[in-house]
């Protein structure tokens, strides 16, 4: 299912790592400027800074592998392999996982409660303009293959 990117709504056409760096930015002005329970200690930018530091490796080792693999990494293009072996063994989605993983890691790290508002509204962007796209073009592409892998892999862990 090739899909050219001028066909793409406007919120498709702009790729996952964007609405991660705008979610990152909205998060730090929610604590700049509207900070609630705040639970600053070390120890928490340690685990924010650990969690951040895991989720972006496994973004760029699910990257990896599905250049390993021949198929495009950006959203819109069109797909050539079923990709099931290395991070896509454990979730279907690890890329948009490591960037959950990094927002999780930015809300520790900044120590306050109101940044973790973004991150379910980054979830439901992700689900709603890309993974039900996604799927659907997998499913497209690859049948009762990529049912199989559903049925193996769940969507996050």
């Amino acid at each position: 299912m090739s899909v050219s990117i001028e066909s793409l709504p406007l919120h498709r056409r702009i790729v996952p790592p964007i609405y991660l760096v705008v979610s990152m930015f909205t998060m730090l002005v929610l604590h700049h400027d509207l900070p609630v329970l705040l639970f600053r200690a070390p120890v928490f930018a340690w685990i924010g800074a650990a969690t951040m530091i895991g989720g972006v490796v496994l973004v760029m080792l699910s990257a990896a592998t599905f250049r390993r693999a021949g198929t495009p990494v950006r959203p819109f293009e069109e797909v050539t392999t079923l990709v099931t072996t290395g991070p896509f063994r454990r979730t279907r989605n690890p890329m948009y996982l490591g960037m959950i993983l990094v927002l999780a890691g930015t809300w520790i790290a900044l120590g306050s409660l109101t940044p973790v508002l973004v991150i379910p509204v980054f979830v439901a962007i992700i689900r709603t303009w890309f993974i039900r796209h996604e799927e659907a073009a997998m499913h497209e592409r690859f049948g009762a293959a990529f049912a199989e892998y559903c049925g193996r892999v769940r969507r996050w862990i």
